[in-house]
């Protein structure tokens, strides 16, 4: 974080030697209107509460109880980590400009807002795929399911988005740094979004532009072949001839796909088949849908579907007294 600072000053006097640089920019928000305001504070605010602890009870639930110290289980608390965080990059300084009145927000704060929201929606977009891997495993080879889901396997799996989502969030914002911004100043956002800041550029944006879109090419293509394997999934779980053993496999992926098709579909519906609105609203309205809405949906459907995860919540809150956290690698079960 070192380097990135010193190398954001770095860019910041070269851009100062050519022209007049700003210092901080401007976030108009979702509303002007006071009364707005005060509600979109209010309702805000409740949703980023719910999604933070409830998503923080899951972690701890799956943390403190080995029963759940499965592969499984191991990528939905990364999942759970991940949309907490998504959700606390650009909500609590959205809060504090309604509450204070202020709009602005630093030329760093705004740099570094924008590598973390990356960060934190391809780490979501790549998980899906990872658990989407991981049930058409346990659905269509429950007897080698041990011996492919190994501890190696679990923690390739659980690393390589953590590692390739922070090398892609980066390489944008090295070459956002490169940027300079003249006389406007004006986000039509109520955080730092990517696409937007480019527009705002005094200088030529054509290497970011075509970066985001090889990037986000590949990062959307991968994470969806591997969902593809949940129409191997669905054509094993309808060739079990018991209506119980069918229902009870299907439920148990049945979370899981609500929370791909959400994601999916807002992506498509949002940036491929935008509807006939200011470009500025469809960004506000997918960067909502990507850092508000889902990570709360994800908790929903998680959480309130799974008789275990509120069992364990249950328990974990009445518990008078807290075992130390086990370690992964020495309670991880392999079984699905």
């Amino acid at each position: 974080m070192e380097t990135l600072c010193s190398f954001l000053q770095i860019s910041r006097t070269m851009c100062q030697g050519n022209q007049s640089t700003i210092s901080e920019f401007l976030l108009l928000g979702l509303s002007d209107q006071a009364e707005q305001q005060k509600l979109l504070f209010v309702l805000f605010l409740g949703m980023y509460l719910v999604t933070v602890v409830g998503n923080g009870f899951i972690i701890l639930a799956i943390g403190f109880n080995s029963y759940f110290h499965t592969p499984m289980y191991l990528f939905l608390a990364n999942l759970s980590f991940a949309d907490i965080s998504s959700i606390s990059t650009p909500i609590p300084k959205m809060l504090m400009n309604i509450q204070t009145n202020s709009q602005s927000i630093s030329y760093t704060s705004c740099i570094t807002q924008i590598h973390f929201s990356v960060v934190f929606v391809i780490i979501d977009n790549f998980f899906l795929g990872v658990m989407a891997y991981d049930h058409f495993v346990a659905v269509c080879h429950p007897l080698n399911y041990t011996t492919i889901m190994q501890p190696v396997l679990c923690i390739l799996l659980t690393v390589t988005p953590w590692v390739l989502s922070n090398i892609i969030a980066l390489t944008h914002t090295l070459l956002l740094l490169q940027l300079c911004f003249c006389d406007n100043s004006t986000l039509w956002h109520f955080f730092c979004d990517l696409d937007p800041l480019l527009k705002l550029s005094c200088s030529d944006t054509m290497i970011n532009e075509l970066m985001l879109f090889i990037v986000g090419s590949v990062v959307i293509t991968f994470p969806f072949a591997l969902i593809l394997f949940y129409v191997c999934t669905v054509r094993a779980v309808l060739r079990i001839s018991s209506t119980e053993g069918k229902w009870k496999t299907f439920s148990t992926c049945a979370s899981h796909l609500t929370v791909v098709l959400l994601f999916y579909g807002t992506l498509v519906g949002v940036y491929f088949f935008p509807l006939p609105i200011h470009p500025d609203n469809r960004y506000k309205i997918g960067a909502i849908l990507f850092t508000v809405i889902t990570p709360m949906v994800n908790l929903f459907f998680y959480s309130l579907r799974n008789k275990d995860i509120q069992g364990a919540q249950r328990k974990f809150i009445h518990r008078k007294s807290f075992l130390p956290l086990m370690p992964w690698a020495s309670e991880l079960r392999l079984s699905p």
